[in-house]
């Protein structure tokens, strides 16, 4: 790792996991999360024990089909829209809280038999993943 780990606020972790302020408290209560203080007097977290909670108790897509895959990233989500025309379509995955979108042909969506509220399981396989913070001096 590079430099020092970051320390969470207790908010800011809560809204990274998708759960409550008080869930992140009761997980630090039972001591599955380990809490300081910094030097305001608030609880913090620190980010890298964050990751690795969140990681280990993530829960596992379906895997599909029997089939092998390179893909890692694989998110579970219900479909919110989908606007197709004869030959293409935009399909719209709610995976917890994000949104991911996908472009396919409009045959593939009849294929796949969605609609709207069906569960699906959108595979990404990414040589382009930008990874963005926030500036040194807006931290």
């Amino acid at each position: 790792m590079v430099g020092d780990v970051p320390q969470l606020r207790i908010k800011d972790a809560a809204t990274l996991l998708g759960v409550s302020d008080d869930t992140v408290r009761r997980l630090i209560d039972a001591g599955t999360l380990v809490a300081a203080v910094d030097g305001a007097g608030r609880k913090t977290i620190d980010g890298y024990a964050l990751a690795v909670y969140a990681r280990e108790h993530a829960a596992l897509p379906p895997e599909g089909g029997g089939a092998n895959s390179s893909a890692r990233n694989r998110f579970v989500g219900l479909v919110t829209n989908i606007q197709a025309d004869r030959v293409m379509a935009q399909v719209d995955l709610q995976c917890g809280p994000f949104r991911v979108v996908s472009l396919m042909s409009a045959e593939a969506v009849r294929d796949l038999g969605l609609e709207l509220g069906s569960v699906a399981v959108a595979v990404i396989k990414s040589t382009n993943v930008i990874i963005e913070t926030e500036r040194v001096g807006d931290r």
